[in-house]
C-alpha cells in the first residue's frame, strides 16, 4: 500500500532556482508535511537557497541542520523543546507570547509579528510600544519584525498592509513578509531602497511548476460484486454489476474527496468512482463492468493538494 510522489528532479530544481535568483532577501518556507516532500528532504535544498529558513511550529526546528538559522513562524504558549537550538527565531505578536517564553526560560532572538488584515496573530499598532517594552524586560533580542498580507486581494491592498507599519518600526532590523508577487515585490523594494525585506515563500518555490510532479497510488487488489450485494466499510449497496477496486492510500496519507465530493482518483484519463469515501489507508472505487480497470500493482493518478499529503515514496526521476 503506497502513495507515491514522482518529481522530475532536473526540471524542478530549476524552477526552485529561478525563483530563488528572482527573490532577493528570500526565506523558504519549509513546514507542515514540507509541501509533500518531507521537511527533511527540502532543508537541503532550502540551505543552498538562504542562510534561514522558517518551519512552521517549535517541533519542526528539529529537521532543520545546524548551519541554518531556524524562523518559527506561529508562537508558542508551551515550553519550547530543551533541546531547542539557541539560534533559533521565535515568533511574538502578543504580551501572551512573551510571558510564554519568559515561564519558559527562553533568551533568544525574537521577531515581533504586525497585525495585517488578515486578522491573525499579530500586535495592533496601538498596542505595539506595550509589547516592544515587555519584550526588552524579558531581555529578548529583536531579530525583526513580521507581516502577512492574506492570499485574496490584490497587490496593491498587501503593499499598504506592509507600509502602513514602516513609519513605526526600527529602520535598520529587517521587515518578514509574505505573498506579494514577483512585480510587487521589486517595486517594494525600489520605493524603500534603504529597508531590508526579506520574503518567505512556501508554495510558490516549492510547487511554481507543477508539470514537474506526479502523485500516484498503487493498486492492492480488485474483485467482482454483482447488484443487490454489498461492499465497504459502510455496506454500501451494490446497483450494477461491477468490480471493487483497493487503492493503497487513505486518510492517513491526507487523501480525502475533493471539496466537491468527487473522486481524486482517475486511470487512463477517466475519474474513478469512489464507493465510499477513504478509510485510513486504503481506498474503495467501484468500476462498472465492462470500464477499464487498472491491473493490480499498477499505478493510478491522484488528484490531490499535496500541502496536505504524507507521501510513502518520494521517487526523483
Amino acid at each position: 500500500m503506497t502513495i507515491r510522489l514522482t518529481v522530475r528532479r532536473a526540471d524542478w530544481l530549476a524552477h526552485v532556482h529561478g525563483v530563488a535568483d528572482a527573490t532577493p532577501g528570500l526565506v523558504p518556507v519549509v513546514k507542515g508535511n514540507g509541501y509533500g516532500f518531507r521537511r527533511w528532504n527540502l532543508m537541503e535544498i532550502a540551505g543552498e537557497l538562504s542562510r534561514e529558513v522558517a518551519v512552521g511550529t517549535v517541533f519542526e526546528v528539529r529537521d532543520t541542520p545546524s548551519h541554518l538559522t531556524p524562523i518559527v513562524l506561529t508562537p508558542t504558549l508551551t515550553a519550547p523543546p530543551k533541546n531547542l537550538p539557541m539560534n533559533t527565531v521565535l515568533t511574538v505578536g502578543s504580551p501572551h507570547h512573551v510571558v510564554a517564553l519568559t515561564r519558559a526560560q527562553w533568551r533568544g532572538d525574537v521577531i515581533v509579528k504586525l497585525q495585517s488584515s488578515t486578522r491573525r496573530f499579530g500586535v495592533a499598532l496601538a498596542n505595539l510600544q506595550p509589547l516592544l517594552s515587555d519584550i526588552a524586560d524579558a531581555q529578548f533580542t529583536i531579530r525583526g519584525f513580521a507581516i502577512h498580507p492574506p492570499i485574496a486581494g490584490d497587490m496593491a491592498a498587501h503593499i499598504a498592509d506592509i507600509t502602513q507599519w514602516l513609519d513605526h518600526i526600527d529602520p535598520a532590523l529587517p521587515v518578514y513578509i509574505s505573498h506579494l508577487d514577483t512585480a510587487a515585490y521589486a517595486s517594494l523594494r525600489r520605493n524603500y531602497p534603504s529597508r531590508d525585506f526579506r520574503m518567505r515563500l512556501g508554495t510558490p518555490l516549492w510547487h511554481g511548476d507543477k508539470s514537474t510532479m506526479h502523485l500516484t497510488a498503487d493498486i492492492v487488489d480488485h474483485h467482482p460484486v454483482e447488484s443487490k450485494s454489498f461492499a465497504g466499510y459502510t455496506q454500501v449497496p451494490i446497483k450494477g454489476p461491477g468490480e471493487i477496486v483497493i487503492v493503497g492510500c487513505g486518510t492517513a496519507h491526507g487523501v480525502s474527496l475533493l471539496d466537491d465530493g468527487r473522486s481524486p482518483f482517475h486511470f487512463q484519463r477517466q475519474r474513478l468512482n469512489m464507493l465510499e469515501p477513504p478509510h485510513m489507508h486504503v481506498s474503495m472505487l467501484f468500476v462498472a463492468r465492462g470500464r477499464p480497470i487498472p491491473s493490480i500493482g499498477e499505478w493510478i493518478d491522484v488528484q490531490q493538494s499535496l500541502i496536505k499529503v504524507q507521501v510513502d515514496l518520494l521517487q526523483w526521476a
